[in-house]
């Protein structure tokens, strides 16, 4: 795949970056040597290697799933500034 000067104009507009015209051949060289590299990493031969997420192996620290702030409702409703039959009260928006 080959990418000429009037694809990368059309990649700059797309990108919003404004590009010169006498700068589009050295664009469409750059876009070209980074195809040329894609491809390059597809020939890599990836079949049975594991998807990483860093270089050095690591686990997530992981904590139980508990509720922690329930069967508090009193507690919790004692600081809004109006609250009516267990609920938070709004004043209304739309009539």
């Amino acid at each position: 795949m080959s990418i000429d000067q009037n694809t990368a104009a059309k990649v700059a507009k797309l990108a919003r970056i404004k590009v010169e015209d006498e700068a589009l051949p050295a664009l469409a060289a750059e876009f070209n040597t980074i195809l040329e590299f894609i491809e390059q990493l597809n020939e890599v031969d990836v079949e049975g290697v594991e998807p990483m997420t860093s270089v050095t192996p690591q686990r997530l620290k992981r904590r139980e799933d508990v509720v922690t702030d329930g069967d508090q409702p009193d507690k919790i409703l004692s600081t809004a500034p109006d609250a009516r039959e267990g609920f938070f009260a709004v004043p209304k928006v739309m009539e």
